[in-house]
């Protein structure tokens, strides 16, 4: 049997583990694997390399991905699309895993239905996969918010400032919301519920009468004021159609 695999969207922690654990496994059942390079791109291009045993040695410790990635959607033309499935034939491939979050599972899904056998596997740090508990990435993006916030805490106080840390969080405040909890932050605003500046105000000052001369504000990329809109940096879209946003934290 022939596996494929590939990962696509942003890079997290995990990645270079789960293609480790794909290509040991079919070894030792006596299947290969070939790596896709740069997520579906490399599919549409028939960009691949064979992964052995001895080229996933030492994958661990690594951050990022050894076969790249990329938001490439096969499915924005009938063209990119036959291109996938004839590389799929022509590379002899049994099955493909699709390592990724929303997009590139949507993908897989839909070349599912179109009898590819694809398997998906939940990768996101915005944790925002419906049918996980917990997605691998999720839990270092925490930690790393936690850590930042941590940090921020002491040049807070002894500035007597109130600061605001803005993380990912596209339309899921799972980042934003546990890293709060977990860092001790002031306030914390999420994609799910609008919120008002009147109100953050607000607490910023009731912090301040009962003499907590700082405060710390955390926000989701994806929040945004009630009746607002989000907030872009620049307008542009992926091939996915998603703005690129940036700037709630200004």
């Amino acid at each position: 049997m022939k596996i494929g695999v590939l990962t696509g969207g942003g890079d997290c922690p995990g990645l270079n583990a789960v293609i480790r654990a794909v290509v040991k496994k079919a070894e030792k059942g006596g299947d290969t694997v070939l790596g896709i390079k740069n997520g579906w791109k490399g599919l549409v291009d028939g960009l691949v390399e064979p992964l052995t045993d001895y080229s996933v040695s030492g994958l661990l410790p690594k951050g990022g991905t050894v076969l790249g990635t990329s938001r490439t959607n096969p499915f924005k033309n009938v063209e990119s699309i036959a291109k996938c499935e004839n590389n799929f034939k022509r590379f002899g491939l049994d099955a493909l895993i699709a390592i990724g979050g929303e997009d590139t599972l949507g993908v897989a899904k839909k070349f599912a239905e179109r009898d590819l056998p694809v398997v998906g596997v939940p990768k996101t740090i915005d944790n925002d996969l419906n049918g996980t508990d917990q997605t691998f990435g999720f839990d270092t993006a925490v930690n790393v918010v936690m850590e930042a916030i941590d940090r921020i805490h002491t040049t807070a106080e002894s500035h007597h400032r109130a600061m605001v840390v803005e993380v990912m969080g596209r339309q899921a405040g799972w980042i934003a919301a546990v890293a709060s909890i977990a860092g001790g932050a002031d306030y914390c605003l999420i994609p799910e519920k609008p919120f008002r500046i009147e109100d953050v105000c607000a607490s910023v000052q009731a912090r301040k009468q009962k003499g907590k001369e700082f405060s710390i504000i955390v926000v989701a990329e994806g929040a945004a004021p009630v009746g607002g809109k989000l907030a872009t940096a620049g307008g542009k879209k992926d091939e996915f159609g998603h703005e690129q946003l940036g700037g709630i934290g200004n």
